[in-house]
């Protein structure tokens, strides 16, 4: 890993990682309520945390879909793999190949999955904002919205500890400080907005896909390696 890449990791990882203080050992009663639990075992933590990142997939999804639907024109759509809308997660030092990916070690792929859950908090919070000033916005947009928002906090969570029981890591100590990825303006047009709007939520679809996909691997890699391909 080059010198850049570990200070990037460091920057995004530092505030996740620092939660692990607070983790909690949890009883059997406990686990209704704090579903991230050091008592649980490894293999049940992996699939709570796989069958998180997958709802808030599919919640990812209709949103896209609904966004798309009501607020943008055809014409726009197309525009949205053009190299000026590219997402901003494209930074942050993660393979894209599937052959790279499946190089990737367990320790990778875990705090890739961390890197993208941390770098889309501030970006959903925001995205909660902007759509409260939209005309007509159904309901059932900003409470998805909301709810992605609420999820991917207790995801955050979740990752940390199934670090910490797989890995056994715990603080990571940097002197690095977050500069953050996320960057926008709020003086835009309405055409630019909406746009800005449509990509945060497509690419919010494509990294929560990703970080199903990593922990698939993961989990195929602890259960059945040989069939992993």
């Amino acid at each position: 890993m080059t010198a850049r890449q570990e200070a990037l990791w460091a920057v995004l990882l530092w505030p996740c990682l620092l939660s692990t203080s607070f983790l909690l050992e949890c009883t059997d009663q406990d686990q209704v309520i704090h579903p991230y639990c050091l008592s649980i075992s490894q293999d049940k933590l992996l699939d709570r945390v796989m069958q998180h990142v997958e709802l808030i997939f599919r919640v990812s999804e209709e949103s896209c879909s609904l966004f798309e639907d009501i607020f943008v024109p055809f014409p726009l759509r197309l525009q949205r793999n053009q190299e000026a809308y590219a997402c901003f997660t494209k930074a942050i030092p993660i393979p894209n190949s599937i052959g790279e990916v499946q190089q990737m070690s367990d320790k990778w792929l875990l705090h890739s999955v961390l890197m993208l859950v941390q770098s889309w908090i501030e970006p959903l919070v925001y995205l909660q904002t902007t759509l409260d000033h939209y005309d007509g916005a159904p309901e059932m947009l900003l409470n998805k919205t909301k709810w992605m928002s609420d999820k991917l906090i207790s995801l955050e969570h979740g990752v940390v500890v199934l670090i910490k029981k797989m890995l056994n890591e715990g603080l990571l100590t940097t002197s690095f400080s977050d500069q953050g990825l996320f960057r926008y303006d709020m003086q835009t047009d309405m055409v630019e907005s909406v746009m800005r709007d449509y990509i945060l939520l497509s690419c919010f679809k494509k990294d929560s896909h990703k970080m199903a996909v990593f922990l698939k691997l993961l989990k195929c890699r602890h259960t059945d390696n040989a069939n992993c391909a």
